[in-house]
């Protein structure tokens, strides 16, 4: 099992507001420990609904508060919004140069994301591009500066991330303890309320019980009571 030590500074690259939660565990503990993180969120999720009343730029305006609000349970201050639609996310120079320049600006060691490739289950598009455009932008064009040489001549400087961890994989190596701040997750999680705030069917079930026995599920590979799980990308810094 590979283990990870906890960074200066973390960011999380994520498609839709509300997908942080893959890792809201570990951030909460981290920002309480002093980490610094910053957010990047892809899309404004003006899409993530079936109400045929809700217009799309109705819900891209709740949905960012939504976000703002989440961000602020979890303990992050630093938050980027780049405002692609929802299920638009497109391997682009454009997109993967405004993850280079957060990528530049922030300087994280750590970097989350979607995992870009799952053999047991089918990720959304959207995942699958942000996982996939997030690593390309860790390496080698966050690295290298004659990548976006604009961004290197306007003060953004080249930088090393020593690691990428990926959620939603299929084999994941890096288990982080979540027992303490698993509240925090699912109180981020109902930050979202328009996606989370729907009564449950079943009365018997509280708001957050699926997110508790996913990481119970987790936590028993690793023989702990709560955890989070990740795939382990190493690079060379």
């Amino acid at each position: 099992m590979a283990t990870v030590e906890r960074p200066e500074r973390a960011m999380v690259v994520f498609a839709h507001p509300d997908d942080e939660i893959g890792c809201a565990g570990t951030i909460a503990s981290w920002t309480k420990q002093g980490t610094g993180v910053c957010l990047v969120l892809c899309t404004n999720g003006d899409k993530g609904t079936e109400d045929l009343e809700m217009t799309p730029d109705r819900l891209a305006q709740i949905r960012a508060k939504e976000q703002r609000d989440a961000a602020t349970a979890l303990g992050v201050s630093d938050l980027v919004m780049l405002g692609y639609p929802d299920g638009e996310l497109e391997d682009t120079r454009e997109f993967r140069g405004k993850l280079v320049r957060e990528i530049r600006r922030f300087r994280p060691q750590v970097v989350f994301t979607h995992a870009p490739v799952a053999v047991t289950r089918h990720n959304h598009h959207d995942h699958r591009i942000c996982g996939a455009v997030t690593l390309d932008a860790v390496y080698p064009y966050a690295r290298d500066p004659w990548h976006y040489v604009e961004l290197t001549r306007g003060g953004f400087q080249p930088h090393k991330v020593a690691t990428v961890l990926l959620w939603g994989g299929d084999n994941p190596d890096v288990f982080f303890d979540i027992t303490e701040t698993l509240p925090t997750k699912v109180e981020a999680m109902m930050r979202h309320h328009s996606q989370f705030g729907r009564p449950n069917r079943d009365p018997n079930r509280q708001p957050g019980d699926f997110m508790r026995e996913g990481a119970r599920r987790q936590g028993e590979r690793a023989g702990l009571q709560y955890a989070e799980a990740f795939s382990k990308l190493e690079f060379r810094v």
